[in-house]
């Protein structure tokens, strides 16, 4: 390649834009975990549950801005470039921060992978369900074994994940980012309409009342689930995980640092404004009583083919997402073994496949045998702890301080040199405290609810 086909680091020149930056974050953030939103508020009520959701938006957008300066090495605009998260907790922090940064954020992006095959199959499921509650009443016996329809998703995968690198799925990001608008908004507009069709709000102040009757958790019932809401919501924010990714696909000029910030502030507005829709309209239609997820709960059964087409969308869509996240751990990976074994032949025979829809692919058999494998395994763990809410919870608090507070603000402390004891200093170490408790209460009434629902469950039933 000619000097001119080539960006200042020695790589091809990066051809992103704000609008695929969007694309990619968009899809990453407006996930699964929006579908839980009403769950999460009935938990809470109409006092905390927006309060969370808003509070997470807006610590969410400030750390973003804080990390998305550090792409480049102690300049923003002419530093050398960190190409994901964890070049820049190095180069920042040094070793001991980056084999904790990689241990936390690539166990994360492992677990999201998990998390979305258990979702897709629960939306392949439903669309079966919906048709047979349709020809036989919603009272029917309708059970279908998710099994199956996570096998044909991983399925999927396996053909997806030889798209060699995070900066090639665009196209697949833009289809995902449009399906994410599409199912959201279908959970939106039936809820809006169960809302006016029964004319009330429901929800009280503070969710789920403490009581014996049916309709009242005990005490620690009552905690755990609360807690697990908390995990919910830090889930549906956890986008930020792959954002020093794709800013390594934008082009410069302008300088990464200003577009990602208007890729930051772009999605997370977005996504908090759906967020607060789905999650506020979901509650004040459904009450206490408002699913797990909305669109495979069972919070609406007509009309059938709408809510089934909801649910198409939601498979296509994270079709994409799960690309999103496992592209990050497919580079690490590949990256470290290359570097052990850089002469090895197994590991660079790479050939060139034309694909009608995806265009030409380098198919790089190393890359096909351990991806194949990664499927594999997220699929044989999806069939083992298929808990959508508890999953989705747990996942939030594993990875909401480490990753979207504690790093992002040391980084900033180490870049600028903040001296210790001034204002901002004091802020932003009371900032980290407050949400290192909120991740620990989150992740410790996530494994309560999943703990509770193991009792129940037998595997591969």
């Amino acid at each position: 390649m000619s000097s001119a086909e080539l960006d200042d680091d020695g790589r091809p020149k990066r051809t992103g834009t704000f609008w695929t930056a969007s694309a990619h974050a968009i899809t990453a953030c407006i996930g699964s975990g929006v579908l839980s939103l009403a769950w999460g508020v009935a938990q809470l009520g109409w006092i905390a549950g927006p309060l969370v959701n808003v509070s997470f938006a807006v610590i969410t957008y400030f750390t973003s801005v804080l990390l998305v300066d550090s792409y480049r090495y102690m300049n923003p605009v002419s530093g050398r470039r960190l190409y994901t998260y964890m070049d820049t907790v190095k180069s920042y922090l040094g070793r001991k921060d980056t084999f904790v940064c990689g241990l936390v954020q690539y166990t994360n992006l492992f677990g999201i992978c998990i998390g979305y095959t258990v979702t897709a199959s629960a939306s392949m499921v439903a669309i079966k369900r919906a048709g047979c509650f349709h020809e036989r009443g919603r009272h029917a016996e309708c059970h279908v074994s998710n099994n199956l329809y996570m096998g044909i998703f991983g399925a999927a995968q396996i053909f997806f994940s030889q798209i060699p690198d995070f900066a090639q799925t665009w196209w697949l990001s833009v289809l995902a980012a449009i399906m994410s608008f599409s199912y959201s908004g279908i959970g939106l507009v039936l809820s809006l309409i169960k809302f006016f069709d029964e004319g009330q709000v429901r929800g009280t102040l503070y969710g789920w009342p403490i009581g014996n009757g049916q309709d009242e958790y005990s005490r620690a019932q009552k905690v755990w689930k609360t807690l697990s809401a908390v995990g919910d919501i830090a889930f549906a924010y956890s986008f930020i995980i792959v954002l020093l990714n794709i800013q390594d696909t934008l082009k410069s000029p302008p300088p990464e640092n200003k577009t990602m910030k208007k890729v930051a502030l772009a999605s997370n507005l977005t996504c908090s404004i759906f967020y607060l829709s789905v999650g506020c309209v979901g509650y004040a239609a459904f009450g206490n009583h408002a699913p797990g997820n909305l669109l495979t709960g069972f919070g609406f059964y007509e009309p059938y083919w709408l809510i089934d087409f909801a649910n198409a969308c939601i498979v296509v869509h994270l079709v994409g997402a799960y690309q999103i996240f496992a592209q990050p751990l497919f580079s690490f990976l590949e990256g470290l073994v290359l570097k052990r074994w850089p002469k090895k032949t197994f590991l660079n025979n790479t050939r060139s496949v034309s694909i009608r829809v995806v265009g030409r692919i380098r198919l790089n058999i190393f890359h096909l045998v351990w991806r194949t494998i990664f499927v594999l395994v997220t699929t044989l763990l999806a069939l083992l702890l298929p808990f959508f809410n508890s999953i989705m919870g747990l996942l939030g608090a594993l990875a909401f301080f480490p990753l979207s507070v504690y790093f992002p603000i040391r980084i900033y402390m180490k870049r600028t040199n903040l001296r210790h004891y001034k204002c901002e200093w004091w802020f932003l170490c009371t900032l980290m405290v407050i949400c290192l408790l909120v991740s620990i209460g989150a992740a410790i009434g996530s494994v309560a609810e999943i703990l509770q629902d193991t009792r129940h469950y037998k595997p591969f039933n």
